[in-house]
């Protein structure tokens, strides 16, 4: 094999990583096993979970269908992307688009299949998935209110296949899932205002386009107060570990944030602010292991 090909095999390679966003799914699948291990199933022995045949099959089918919307949508956002991310958008490109949507089909088809190894309930749940994500991709991301809300349920979703597999109905649970909803809707926010301008050429009628960036702030800071109702919760009527720290430092960079959304103007400051919000939902999944580090090495 020529260096030359060998080069365009790696380029190819990287292009489908960046496509279907390798590093979020990485970071979706070792959420889904530490809320599996240190919340949803906190009262089942540590080897039971981790060699949990159905609960890897429930993983990998969303991982699947999660790699697949990332396709679908990129499908979608092809020449948005061009104006808002270009070097990005370069890099797919080295896989043409008839590949991925190929490759879309091949991964929808191999999660109904996994989940066909856990239940049909499971099939039923992931095949809605799926389409939830392309109706999201092909219509409903264009709206206001309504794509932002449907895009922060979507994310959210994987982590209610796990909820429904052990059927914990804790209330601790939902409010874990209440402040993790508040700040993906934040992102989702932040990042129609990073990207308003591709979307104003595009049309796509987002927050910031149709009521201005102005009411967007006003909406984020909405937000970001009420991510105090969940913290307060967990840190005074549950026990969250060590884990208070997590909660502790996520508020003073939420302020952090707020200090920067009251300054921002230009792309870069929003792109700033994208980066606080990503920092703070990844920072909170590894902080899960501070519930009850003990207890778990209990487990093994």
């Amino acid at each position: 094999m020529t260096a030359t090909k060998q080069k365009h095999i790696i380029l190819k390679f990287f292009s489908m990583f960046s496509a279907v966003r390798g590093y979020n799914i990485l970071v979706m699948v070792i959420a889904q096993y530490l809320a599996s291990i240190y919340i949803m199933a906190h009262d089942k022995p540590l080897r039971s979970v981790l060699f949990d045949e159905n609960l890897l099959m429930l993983v990998l089918a969303s991982a699947a269908t999660i790699a697949g919307g990332y396709i679908i949508n990129n499908f979608y956002d092809s020449e948005k992307d061009l104006i808002n991310r270009p070097l990005k958008t370069q890099l797919d490109q080295f896989v043409s688009q008839n590949t991925k949507l190929s490759f879309y089909f091949v991964l929808n088809f191999a999660a109904v299949i996994m989940a066909s190894y856990v239940s049909f309930n499971a099939v039923l749940f992931f095949s809605g998935y799926i389409f939830g994500i392309w109706f999201y991709s092909h219509k409903l991301k264009k709206l206001p209110f309504v794509g932002n809300l449907t895009s922060a349920i979507l994310t959210i979703t994987p982590f209610f296949a796990i909820f429904l597999y052990y059927k914990n109905f804790e209330t601790v649970i939902f409010i874990h899932a209440m402040y993790l909803f508040l700040l993906i809707s934040m992102r989702e926010l932040t990042k129609d205002l990073e990207n308003i301008k591709g979307d104003l050429v595009q049309n796509y009628q987002t927050i910031p386009v149709v009521y201005g960036e102005k009411v967007s702030k006003i909406m984020l800071t909405i937000l970001a107060i009420l991510t105090l109702i969940p913290t307060y919760l967990l840190l005074n009527y549950f026990d969250v570990g060590y884990m208070y720290l997590y909660f502790y430092f996520s508020t003073f960079l939420l302020l952090v944030f707020l200090w920067v959304l009251r300054l921002s103007k230009r792309k870069l400051h929003y792109l700033i602010l994208h980066n606080i919000l990503k920092f703070i939902i990844v920072s909170g999944v590894f902080c899960i292991v501070l519930i009850k580090v003990s207890v778990v090495l209990n487990r093994i």
